[in-house]
């Protein structure tokens, strides 16, 4: 087995290191767009240029080293017989779990106004958390979605969650379908977007959708910008639909310092951090990936393009 590194962007001696001494038996090379093909079975990549798959005609599959896939499913160079396997966590879902009880905390403990009381120099106590008055609901149960839910659950959130099929997680309430998506937010006061980026997920954080969600509602988004109609978000905020958001992703990025969405006092904006895939943790699963892949297993992690995940 072959394997080609074909991250362009990345420094290969921070990873080939590791690569070899998790996959020993295997050839590890360096893509180099200037030599001939390599003739690897599998690439490595993020992101990649149109050019490896013309360059690399012997490909067997690619391996994305992150979860998000939109990318690569919008590049018709990819041969439909290459197979297109994702990270499935790697490290990233208790960091977006981190980051949605952040963004839920300092809603419902109300750690926002007491940032603003220090500023004022103003003592003024409020009445505690009563969780009950604060639903959560959680948009995408994959892997991530599931470890954000059952974080929110362990801290007694009454918690749902809602996915394109059936799901069943401890603690948790689930909804399924497109039938189901109303009743999932007509519950729903504080909405968490964890979603795969796909022709029917695109736009959906929308007016249309955010209006169903209860009074006083938040949205905090960790999945793709592309989910988010940002102007509908900034005139929900305005009316009052919306009492905050906190969005990690954007349809642009970085964000365009025109956008509204960076001044309102009630948005909070951050750059696309929420979670980042850990190099030794990624390595692992890639190679473990890669070697039943080799024997001839099936794998998880492999990328339905029908479905977009």
């Amino acid at each position: 087995m072959h394997v080609l590194f074909a991250l362009p962007d990345r420094n290969p001696d921070e990873w080939l290191p590791g690569l070899r001494a998790e996959m020993p038996d295997f050839k590890i090379s360096v893509w180099d767009p200037a030599g001939p093909p390599s003739n690897a079975d599998v690439a490595l990549v993020w992101k990649p240029p149109a050019a490896l798959f013309r360059h690399e005609t012997g490909l067997k599959a690619v391996f994305n080293l992150g979860a998000g896939v939109d990318a690569l499913l919008k590049m018709p160079e990819i041969p439909a017989h290459v197979q297109i396997v994702r990270l499935e966590d790697a490290g990233m879902s208790v960091q977006m779990a981190e980051y949605v009880l952040y963004a839920l905390w300092r809603e419902s403990r109300g750690f926002a106004r007491y940032e603003a009381d220090q500023a004022a120099g103003r003592w003024d106590p409020r009445e505690g958390l009563r969780r009950e008055q604060w639903p959560v609901g959680v948009l995408g149960l994959g892997v991530v979605g599931s470890r954000v839910a059952e974080a929110l659950a362990a801290f007694e959130y009454p918690v749902a969650g809602w996915s394109r099929s059936p799901r069943s997680i401890d603690g948790v309430q689930t909804y399924s379908g497109m039938d189901q998506l109303a009743a999932f937010l007509a519950r729903t006061r504080v909405l968490v977007n964890v979603l795969p980026l796909t022709p029917e997920t695109e736009g959906i954080l929308d007016r249309a959708t955010l209006s169903q969600l209860l009074p006083h509602a938040h949205l905090i988004n960790v999945g793709r910008g592309e989910h988010q109609n940002e102007d509908d978000i900034l005139a929900l905020l305005q009316e009052g639909r919306l009492d905050s958001v906190s969005l990690d992703v954007f349809r642009t990025e970085p964000l365009p310092a025109a956008s509204g969405l960076w001044k309102h006092p009630r948005a909070h904006v951050t750059p696309h951090i929420a979670a980042s895939t850990l190099r030794e943790e990624t390595i692992v699963q890639i190679a473990d990936k890669i070697r039943r892949m080799a024997r001839g297993e099936p794998l998880s992690g492999v990328v339905a393009r029908e479905r977009g995940y």
